[in-house]
């Protein structure tokens, strides 16, 4: 879409002062007749613009504008720099359709400045006209693969960019493996010193059951003993498992920071309360949206990332500024977050209609 506003604003400059200046007998039409091609040919270039890129309509309203630029043209033979219209549509055309719609822009570009030589004549011969041709058609091809250049390059640039939120993602659930690993190396340490500690204790207690009081109180005082040490592991035990919770702050911000632009704000409210499965989940969905909108959304600067806890909900809202496109088609990875949130008793839905809204709704868990 930029790259269509773009070229309209040129073409304004270009086309807007043709009939105010110069003489009017250089049209082959009627002035007012040029005036309405001209009016058609900038909503083509604007139908070129708010096309989905590559699409039918897209090529439809490629290989129009370049008909309409044609006439434009070829009515008013010799009219200064009209004939840029051609290399800017011919530029236009690799950004919205396929390249076999950019061959023949060229070449209908190229046919029309052959007939507009032939028009313009003033005395020019052939070689003049074959010169000015080839030029422009140098023209164009250097325009188009200046703008495929350009294209290939901002696509490595957000591949790279989506690489990165994915590696950040995997990093962040890696560790959180880690930490899980070790979160059930601990349980089995402390099962194993509990379950030992307990079975001393009881046997410390059976022993001064069935002895006097006087013989009974040493068996009582090694069980005091030992209540104190268990309660001290239990302790340190705990404390290690609460320190080594997932934190979904950090563990989004690190997804969050892994993309240049648009700029990610992550903000999680104090009393959202997240599990293991529930942060790799969100994790994964937050991966999902910055990926997409390092892809898709166009123009964005800002990408905003809340979740809260509403009632027995964990609830992710992802809202960007981009321009609003209006319908959402579900690729793998809008998919893949609908498939996420149910697979944790939740769902998902998404907006197109004021830039790009996810939200994502996840089944509060229960303490047991």
């Amino acid at each position: 879409m930029l790259a269509g506003l773009t070229t309209l604003l040129v073409c304004l400059v270009i086309v807007v002062p043709v009939p105010f200046a110069g003489d009017p007998a250089r049209f082959l039409v009627p002035v007012w007749v040029w005036g309405a091609l001209a009016g058609l040919y900038f909503a083509a270039v604007l139908a070129c613009a708010a096309t989905t890129s590559r699409s039918g309509r897209a090529v439809v309203a490629c290989l129009l504008q370049t008909a309409l630029a044609a006439a434009l043209v070829v009515t008013v033979p010799g009219a200064g720099w009209l004939p840029i219209l051609l290399v800017v549509g011919a530029a236009l055309s690799t950004y919205v359709a396929p390249p076999w719609t950019t061959v023949v822009v060229v070449v209908t570009n190229t046919a029309a400045l052959a007939v507009v030589g032939g028009l313009s004549g003033h005395g020019q011969g052939v070689l003049e006209n074959a010169l000015a041709v080839g030029l422009y058609l140098l023209l164009q091809v250097s325009a188009v693969m200046v703008s495929i250049a350009l294209q290939r390059e901002q696509r490595m640039r957000t591949e790279l960019a989506a690489a990165h939120a994915e590696l950040a993602a995997a990093a962040v659930l890696r560790e959180e493996a880690t930490r899980a690993s070790e979160r059930l190396r601990i349980a089995r340490e402390l099962h194993d010193l509990v379950g030992h500690q307990l079975t001393v204790l009881a046997l410390e207690l059976e022993s001064a059951v069935h002895r006097d009081p006087d013989a009974g109180r040493e068996h009582v005082e090694r069980a005091r003993a030992v209540a104190r040490e268990l309660l001290d592991d239990v302790r340190h035990t705990v404390g290690e498992l609460r320190r080594r919770a997932p934190d979904l702050r950090a563990a989004l911000e690190a997804v969050a920071t892994a993309v240049p632009r648009p700029r990610v704000e992550v903000v999680v409210a104090d009393d959202v309360v997240a599990d293991e499965e529930q942060t790799a989940a969100l994790v994964r969905v937050v991966q999902e949206v910055v990926t997409n909108a390092v892809r898709h959304a166009e123009m964005a600067t800002v990408l905003r990332l809340e979740v809260a806890s509403h009632g027995d909900r964990l609830t992710l809202v992802a809202q960007d500024d981009g321009l609003s496109s209006g319908d959402v088609r579900l690729g793998n990875g809008l998919r893949g977050i609908v498939e996420r949130t149910r697979a944790l008793g939740g769902e998902a839905s998404f907006d197109a209609s004021a830039g790009f809204r996810v939200e994502a709704h996840l089944a509060a868990r229960t303490a047991s």
